[in-house]
C-alpha cells in the first residue's frame, strides 16, 4: 500500500465554530451536501467533488466545502457512508475494521464495493449539471477514491488528498492527472515510508505532483486540528491554501 487502512486516529479531533451556508440535496438515493460559489471569481465549467473523512457530512468539512466555494469551485460532498457515519471521538475500544467491512449492524459494509458506485453516482451527477473539469479533494479515507478516480477515463482529471489512508500502491500508480498531498509530521497510517514510496510511484506516473509534510501535526490534522493552537491552525490553513492553488493551476 501507497498508505495504511485506517485506524482509530481517523476520528480524533476538534468540532470547529461556524455557521454551513450550503444545501443538502439528494442524488438518488445518496444524500449530499452542495456549496455554490461566491464572490467575484466564480469557475463556470469547473467543479470539486469533496471526499470526506470517516465522520462524513458534519459541521467542518461543510465548513470546508463552503470555503471551496467562496474560492469559485461548485463543490459536492456526498456521503459516502450510506447514513453510517462515525461521530467524532470514538470511545476506547471502538472496532474501527468491523465497522469498515461491515457496518454498524453488519449489513451497511464501507468497502470500495459499496462505495466506488456512490462515487461514480456524484460524478454523473456534476457531469450532468454541465461541468467539463472535474477535481477532488480526498481526505483521509476520502483520499483512496481520489486515486482510484483519477485512472484514465474515471472522471476526476485533478486531485488532493491529505493525510491519505487505505490508498493502494497500484492505484496510485494509475492516476492520470496531477495530484497534490498535504501530510503530518506524526501518522502513523502515511508514515515517512509510505511517503517516500509514494513519491517513487508519483515520479513514475509522469503527472504534475507536489508533496507538503507540515510539522508539528498529526493524521487528521487538515480537518479535525484544535485551531486554538497556533501552528496546527497554521498548517490546516496551508494545507487549505494548498489545494486550492493546485486547481488553480491545473483545473481551470
Amino acid at each position: 500500500m501507497a498508505s495504511n487502512p485506517p485506524s482509530t486516529c481517523c476520528t480524533v479531533g476538534v468540532k470547529h465554530e461556524g455557521q454551513p451556508v450550503g444545501k443538502s440535496i439528494k442524488i438518488g438515493s445518496t444524500e449530499a451536501y452542495v456549496a455554490e460559489p461566491t464572490g467575484k471569481t466564480v469557475h463556470k465549467d469547473t467543479a470539486i467533488l469533496f471526499l470526506p473523512d470517516v465522520i462524513g457530512i458534519w459541521q467542518n468539512s461543510q465548513l470546508m466545502a463552503d470555503q471551496y466555494a467562496a474560492n469559485g469551485y461548485f463543490t459536492l460532498m456526498p456521503d459516502l457512508f450510506n447514513g453510517d457515519p462515525l461521530t467524532l471521538n470514538r470511545p476506547d475500544g471502538f472496532d474501527f475494521m468491523a465497522w469498515l467491512n461491515k457496518g454498524t449492524g453488519g449489513n451497511n459494509p464501507h468497502t470500495y464495493e459499496a462505495v466506488d458506485p456512490i462515487v461514480e453516482k456524484s460524478i454523473k451527477y456534476l457531469q450532468e449539471q454541465g461541468y467539463k473539469k472535474i477535481g477532488a479533494v480526498g481526505y483521509c479515507f476520502g483520499a483512496k477514491y481520489v486515486a482510484r478516480f483519477m485512472a484514465k477515463g474515471k472522471g476526476i482529471e485533478v486531485g488532493y488528498m491529505a493525510h491519505p489512508s487505505f490508498v493502494d500502491e497500484d492505484e496510485l500508480a494509475a492516476i492520470a492527472g496531477p495530484l497534490s498531498i498535504s501530510a503530518a509530521e506524526t501518522d502513523e497510517i502515511f508514515p515517512a515510508e509510505k511517503r517516500h514510496k509514494s513519491e517513487i510511484i508519483l515520479v513514475e506516473t509522469k503527472q504534475p505532483y507536489q508533496i507538503n509534510l507540515f510539522s508539528g501535526v498529526v493524521h487528521g490534522f487538515s480537518v479535525r486540528c484544535d485551531v486554538s493552537k497556533k501552528h496546527e491552525k497554521f498548517a490546516k490553513e496551508k494545507a487549505f491554501l494548498q489545494a486550492v492553488q493546485w486547481f488553480d493551476e491545473h483545473l481551470i
